[in-house]
């Protein structure tokens, strides 16, 4: 079994390398990238040499170029000590058109143009556009720069080498005193009440490991997950935060400030992040805070969008399971009779009508008998959880009672219920302890898969019901051309098909034991 797991694990992170590679060819390589402006009003309102300059800033953003600009070029090489400052003020400005540059900057445009060239890029100059022969035209002021596209290959290893990033005490980049890690029974958070804690200095997060009392209780920062940084959706925020964020209104409580300045507020200190010069002239921070770790979340009152579409997702599944596995037993055990045509015409009817056909319906009926139609994050109120619940429920209850059923009346005419019969059983104890156990593995095989995509949403039953989950996100990224989301959701599916397909071989030998997945020599 454990090499049959591990062969599988194996095989499922090539398929999640593969699908992953297929996204990121068809984003990048067969759709126009021209798409990522058709909702961008900046993009609509620039002109010139300036549209000309942001759309490659934005191709750059959205990972289909690197791109440098003269002005990076120089202040690179002053970073480096190759140039000083003085020398850079002289060279950084380049004429309006090439024959016009003065012969330092000559020098160093010819620098740039063949550093570049000889690295594959294409150097790119636009000359001042002008709209009088004394006066540059709006956004034509002349720009330098060189770009390349990126390759699948460099696009692939980039995104799985930064897939998870450790925190470590150089992180930060700035200047840091006394970098380090301390461990402490005493978290100053909780005002020094017993609370174990790992604090770091010069890591990006202060804390890297804490207690709270929010579920799951325990958390860390130490390890982060980077499915890929949103453009549009969730502008500069990771998939995987954007997913698991809490959403709704500020919660406020007493927070003492590591000054010792206690006020109401909303900021999560446990999240405190490096800001660098974030002490500088600012009275407020000041007042609050002894290190540059200024940055925080805040306490909200909602779930993230994972923990909406969790919820609603698993008691749908424990009410599907709950409800299909009697009735589909019963229909299969009254074969022909009321039970099972009533069975039969619910089938028929939750599979065969369009699913937001049932939900609008469902809503309606809903509405009727004063059920909240449309989720509110803020309200204390369970009730707005029971239409999206009955209409995921629903056709899971279908689909469970049509094959069940099949798989019962199957075993039904097997020769081991024949042998059950002629021994004396009787056929409740037949149903119970043969059919029912035969007929159920291919239905256990599937219960991993139910569970874990409940993680997934429900894209049309949260649309209809405005659930803030995490159902919608994926078409509203392919909606906005949001590459990165595209391709941190979909990795984020395979790996919870992959998960799910593996679990359910497991669960199925466990119920089975006559099920083996290992291999021997004859």
């Amino acid at each position: 079994m454990a090499k049959y797991i591990i062969r599988r694990i194996i095989h499922g992170l090539i398929s999640v390398f593969i699908v992953v590679g297929i996204i990121m060819v068809l984003i990048y390589s067969l759709l126009d990238r021209n798409l990522i402006f058709a909702k961008d009003d900046v993009y609509r309102n620039l002109t010139n040499n300036t549209k000309v300059v942001y759309r490659y800033t934005q191709w750059e953003q959205f990972g289909y170029v690197d791109l440098v600009s003269y002005q990076d070029w120089l202040a690179d090489l002053v970073a480096k000590g190759e140039l000083t400052e003085e020398e850079q003020s002289k060279v950084t400005g380049i004429a309006r058109t090439k024959d016009k540059d003065s012969d330092e900057v000559k020098v160093y445009v010819d620098k740039f143009k063949k550093y570049y060239k000889s690295k594959g890029y294409k150097v790119v100059r636009l000359k001042a556009i002008m709209s009088t022969p004394n006066k540059e035209a709006k956004g034509g002021h002349q720009q330098y720069f060189a770009y390349k596209n990126k390759s699948l290959a460099s696009r692939l290893a980039h995104y799985f080498t930064h897939l998870i990033t450790v925190d470590t005490i150089h992180s930060v980049k700035a200047d840091v005193p006394n970098r380090g890690i301390t461990f402490t029974l005493h978290d100053p958070v909780y005002n020094g009440k017993f609370a174990p804690a790992i604090i770091g200095n010069g890591t990006y997060h202060k804390y890297l490991l804490y207690f709270d009392n929010q579920f799951p209780y325990l958390h860390q920062n130490l390890f982060q997950i980077n499915l890929g940084t949103s453009y549009s959706v969730n502008k500069g925020i990771d998939v995987f935060t954007t997913m698991n964020v809490s959403q709704g209104s500020y919660v406020t409580r007493e927070v003492v400030y590591p000054t010792g300045h206690v006020e109401n507020s909303a900021d999560d200190l446990h999240t405190a992040v490096f800001v660098a010069n974030s002490l500088e002239d600012n009275k407020v921070t000041q007042d609050r805070f002894t290190d540059e770790y200024t940055g925080t979340d805040t306490y909200k009152s909602g779930f993230s969008k994972v923990g909406y579409s969790f919820v609603i997702g698993i008691i749908a599944v424990f009410f599907a399971y709950l409800i299909g596995i009697p009735l589909a037993i019963s229909m299969a055990r009254h074969k022909g009779k009321a039970v099972d045509k009533i069975g039969t015409a619910y089938i028929v009817f939750i599979l065969a009508v369009p699913s937001l056909a049932y939900i609008y319906m469902f809503k309606a009926i809903g509405a009727l008998m004063g059920l909240p139609t449309t989720f509110d994050m803020d309200s204390t109120s369970k009730l707005m959880y029971v239409l999206p619940i009955v209409s995921l429920s629903l056709p899971s209850i279908g689909s469970l009672m049509q094959w069940l059923r099949r798989y019962m009346i199957d075993q039904m005419n097997a020769d081991y219920v024949k042998f059950a019969r002629s021994g004396g059983l009787s056929e409740r104890e037949i149903f119970s302890k043969h059919i029912f156990k035969n007929a159920s593995i291919p239905i256990v095989q599937g219960v991993p898969g139910s569970i874990l995509g409940a993680l997934t949403g429900a894209i049309i039953t949260e649309s209809v019901y405005v659930v803030p989950g995490a159902g919608n996100l994926l078409t509203r990224a392919i909606s906005m051309y949001d590459n990165g989301v595209i391709v941190g959701v979909s990795f984020f599916y395979a790996i919870l098909t992959v998960t799910s397909r593996i679990l359910g071989d497991v669960l199925m030998s466990i119920v089975d034991p006559r099920i083996s997945f290992t291999s021997k020599a004859r």
